[in-house]
Formats: structure tokens, sequence, C-alpha cells
């Protein structure tokens, strides 16, 4: 999944914003969604793990959102003054949505009438949101002269979108109208993307199910995510949490730091954009296997204090090639502690022993694994049966996929 985003200008020609764009691959010329729900929940959460800054800088971010998306309460991932909500043409105004932008006006977010038309049934809320954008393709601007004048009465900002010559933007200020978006100014630009691995929906039903309880439990939300490598890695990315000087150690941490109700609304995100593509299932079960085998290690040496941020390292053990690119690329913005990343990338430091005894053990190089448990203290005696046990529990897990 990638985002692209167009600038809109101001009348001096300056950046007001970005309208960020869903693209599905990085060569995808145009909008290639399957469903405006989908494209959408993939901008918010791509907004929300890279950061708004990495993303529109200090401008705001235009958003497209659909009757269903409107409604949901995980657009309120994104600060109010950051975040223009761009309600679709498609989108049919009743009482529930009327009632939805006076809510979301009144928490501070700038609403938007997308492609503005005079006998739109969306002209029923315009007189409640901040910005009406005119596609000049499809209503000239020779056209709607009259239109402009009544808006700019009302104090509406007016932006004008696929203003494509010179002419057209000098005629479009001229009439009044302050913002201007278009491939006079730029073609939308390619500035993030992430590969997108799908999550078992019996994850997301064990999250919701915790969340839901009257005292969740972390421990338990941090056990569940542990058990998915997709939903782990990219909550150990997300900027926000993510920026401080503490490095994570274990996903409970970063949880607890983002909060219930934040992760709550980011789950419902992720679920909504997942489900779009193929899942190697062998791989993620090696993830899993190695995980759990990591901690059973951990528990009977030396590093038994260290056994969630093993696990949690051995089962990004694989992320190179679920990701199809270099570890060290897959870690660049994963907020580890550094021996865990110096142990994947550069398979240094004592906790890259733990990778190498279960690479070995999975090779029966039973030499190596008997060099290597001497050096972390291990007992061998337990290590079949943790591996059986391993075994049974990714097996488990994937049965759910």
């Amino acid at each position: 999944m990638y985002i692209a985003r167009q600038p809109i200008f101001n009348k001096q020609r300056n950046i007001y914003g970005y309208e960020l764009l869903f693209r599905s691959t990085k060569q995808s010329k145009g909008y290639d969604g399957t469903s405006s729900k989908a494209s959408t929940a993939s901008v918010l959460s791509g907004l929300f793990e890279w950061g708004m800054d990495n993303i529109a800088g200090d401008s705001k971010a235009f958003v497209n959102f659909d009757s269903e998306m409107l409604k949901s309460s995980s657009l309120e991932l994104i600060r109010p003054e950051r975040l223009v909500v761009e309600i679709l043409e498609t989108v049919k105004i009743d009482e529930a949505v009327s009632a939805r932008v006076i809510e979301l006006k009144e928490k501070g977010y700038k609403i938007a009438l997308d492609d503005y038309q005079i006998m739109n049934h969306s002209a029923k809320v315009e007189k409640d949101v901040d910005i009406i954008k005119y596609d000049i393709l499809a209503t000239p601007l020779n056209e709607i002269e009259s239109q402009v004048k009544a808006h700019l009465k009302q104090h509406k900002i007016l932006l004008a979108e696929k203003v494509e010559t010179e002419k057209e933007f000098l005629l479009a200020k001229k009439l009044g109208f302050h913002l201007f978006q278009g491939y006079f100014f730029q073609k939308p630009q390619m500035i993030a993307g992430m590969a997108i691995k799908k999550t078992p929906k019996i994850i997301y039903q064990m999250l919701l199910v915790e969340m839901k309880k009257d005292e969740a439990s972390f421990t338990k939300l941090a056990e569940i995510i542990s058990n998915d490598i997709n939903i782990a890695y990219r909550i150990m990315r997300i900027d926000h949490i993510t920026s401080k000087k503490e490095r994570l150690k274990t996903v409970r941490t970063a949880i607890v730091r983002m909060g219930l109700n934040e992760l709550e609304h980011w789950v419902y995100l992720l679920m909504i954009q997942d489900f779009s593509s193929n899942k190697p299932l062998e791989l993620l079960r090696l993830s899993l296997i190695r995980s759990k085998f990591g901690e059973l290690l951990a528990k009977n040496s030396s590093f038994i204090d260290r056994q969630h941020e093993i696990s949690l390292m051995c089962l990004f053990s694989i992320l190179d090639a679920l990701l199809d690119t270099d570890m060290e690329t897959a870690l660049e913005n994963v907020s580890i502690s550094d021996d865990i990343k110096d142990a994947l990338i550069g398979k240094k430091g004592n906790l890259a022993s733990f990778i190498k005894m279960i690479q070995a053990y999975e090779k029966a190089d039973w030499p190596q694994v008997d060099k290597l448990s001497r050096e972390l203290n291990m007992l061998t005696n337990y290590m079949a049966t943790s591996y059986l046990e391993s075994i049974w529990w990714a097996d488990q897990t994937v049965r759910n996929f």
C-alpha cells in the first residue's frame, strides 16, 4: 500500500495542505483501490503509523471519507488541527451524516465538500462545511460564477481542483477562489509505502473481546498481538509512541504508551484494510515457532528477565523474507532496543546467539546447539519438549488463519 499526495496551494502559490490519495502499488497512475472505505482506512493508518509530519509536514491533510468512514471514530486518531475531512460526492446526506458533520466541527475538524454541484444532495450540509471544492472540468468556471458569489457571501473557503493551465488558475483566482489543486501545479507524488500483510480474523476477534472488557488487560492484549508478526511489527513503528528517547523493549510497553482507546481505533483501521493480500503461511508459522521457542529458551537461561524481548526478536527474525527487503530496511523505523537490532541485522551480541541456536536446532546441527547453549548457560535436556510445544502452539494459531 502506498500514499500519494497532491499539494493544495493558496493564491500566493504557497502550500496550504495536501490531498492524500491511496495507491495499491508504487507504479499506480491513479486510484486503484477496491473500496473507498478500505482506501480511507489505509490512508488514516498510514498517517497514524508514519506520522503526520513525515507525510504532510506542517500542512493540513485532506482525506476522502465515504459515509461509513465518516461516522467511524477512527478518524479521531488524527488531531483536528491537522485533518480536513473531505466528504465524497457519493455520500448520501441523511440525518446521521448531518449530525456527524456538526459533531466533528465541534471537535475542531474542518469539513470539505468534494466535487460540489448545485443539484448535488450534498448541498444540504453546505451551511455546516468550511471548504467547498469545485471540479472545474465537470463544472467550468464560466458556468458557476453565481454559485461562487453566493458561497463567498457565506464566508466559505473555495477550492478549485483539476486546474490544468495558468489561464484557469488566474480565472479561478479572479472569481474569488482561495485554494487551487491540479496538474498545473503538480501531479500526485508517492511519498510513503509499506508492504501490508494480512492478519487472521481470530487475532482481531480476540483483541476486540479483550478491549471491550470492563478491565482490559494490557498483558493479555500484548500476548495476543505477539501472536501475529504483522500487528507486532506495525505497532513498534508507530511514530508518536516511538519518538521518545527510550527504546521500546516489549509490545506491552508500546500499547501501554499508546493507550486503550487509541489502540482500539487503530485495530479497527487495520481490520478494514487488512484482507487484501496473500500471506505466506509457512513463513508466519516459522516466525511463531521461533517466537515461542525463543521465549521458552530464555526462561531456562541467564536471560530469563528478557524472555519477552527475546520472543519479540525471534518473531521478527524472518521480517526480511516476509517484507521482501533486507533486515536493515525492515527495521529502519522499528523502535526496538539496539542490541536486538544488532542481533537481527549484524548477527552480533549475546542475543544473536538465541537466533543462531534456533537456526541450528532447525537444521539439527547438534554440535552448534551444544556450543551455543554453553555460551548462554542453558540446559539442553528440555529443548526437545520446548520445541514440540512451540510447534503445537504455532499450529494452533495458524489453523485460525
